[in-house]
């Protein structure tokens, strides 16, 4: 709790509690309406990325998928620089079109993902994963083109949105992701013992009565809804869905339907410390949460592969 509340108060701008008090002011105004929108948004982020990780790398009992491995991120990128391409500002009901083109990006890779597997055959974790960075290949590729057809404006917002921020203003994005976050929690929750079965295999759990396939759609369908949400308001986080699993999995050695709230406090606490970093250090522009939980992620990962984990 100590982090909450330290954390609206670090910033390039000084805050004082005997200044926020006084709602008249802008230090009340900075705090109220920046501040603590952002520490909520990147806490509700952070739940929705690692409960996402827990949920893939159970499903398809490999520690690498990710909806970040997957190359859902990546499509909500190719949709967004799509509607930078095209100049649109929004769409309808003042929703921005780089935000509602981003989620129809991430949608799109999840229906593919579900329509190509089932024509896997063999090893369909393995396979999934190959397809997901086939997929993500594919997408930067055309967002390379993106990038060569585009003028200097529009290769800088494509730019920032690809290194993912959680600069956000009122309370409307903290919001929508908070509501995503706790639907996605109470799926996962409802359905956590059956979520052990299958995390075990298929059969065992078809044999204590789970169907196995219904159950996967409705989990994948849940979490990748609220990635797409996610993605389209902050661009792609990387690396938070693979590492929290693991290091909750690490410090608490136990069932996965018991690991369910650790990973998402721990996941949603893990981005506020990471956004605090950011703000902590002293550049001329924000550096994009993206690129430090990718600097941390990356020894992880690397990690990981060199103990055997994966």
């Amino acid at each position: 709790m100590s982090l909450f509340v330290t954390a609206p108060f670090i910033g390039s701008a000084s805050l004082h509690v005997s200044d926020i008090l006084h709602f008249d002011t802008l230090s009340s105004r900075i705090f109220f309406e920046l501040r603590v929108p952002r520490v909520m948004f990147a806490f509700f982020a952070g739940v929705i990325l690692s409960l996402s990780g827990l949920l893939f790398q159970s499903l398809f009992r490999n520690a690498l998928m990710t909806p970040y491995t997957l190359g859902i991120s990546s499509g909500a990128v190719l949709g967004a620089g799509l509607a930078i391409k095209l100049g649109m500002a929004s769409l309808a009901f003042g929703i921005a079109a780089i935000s509602m083109f981003g989620f129809f990006g991430a949608m799109l890779t999840i229906f593919l993902l579900i329509t190509l597997a089932g024509f896997i055959r063999g090893e369909q974790s393995i396979s999934l994963l190959l397809l997901g960075i086939a997929l993500s290949l594919f997408y930067t590729s055309c967002l390379m083109i993106i990038f060569y057809l585009g003028d200097s404006m529009q290769n800088d917002m494509l730019l920032r949105f690809t290194m993912g921020s959680l600069s956000v203003v009122s309370w409307e994005s903290p919001a929508f992701v908070g509501v995503a976050s706790l639907v996605l929690f109470a799926v996962m929750y409802a359905y956590r013992f059956e979520l052990q079965l299958i995390s075990i295999s298929d059969e065992s759990a078809r044999l204590k009565g789970v169907d196995t396939k219904h159950l996967t759609l409705i989990l994948l369908v849940v979490s990748s809804v609220a990635i797409a949400i996610l993605v389209s308001i902050s661009g792609p986080i990387g690396f938070i869905g693979l590492i929290v699993p693991h290091i909750v999995a690490k410090l608490y050695p136990s069932s996965i339907n018991r690991r369910i709230l650790k990973t998402a406090f721990f996941g949603g606490f893990f981005l506020v410390f990471c956004d605090m970093l950011v703000r902590m250090m002293l550049t001329q522009s924000e550096l994009p949460i993206g690129i430090v939980t990718s600097i941390i992620g990356g020894p992880f990962f690397i990690y990981l592969i060199i103990r055997g984990r994966i």
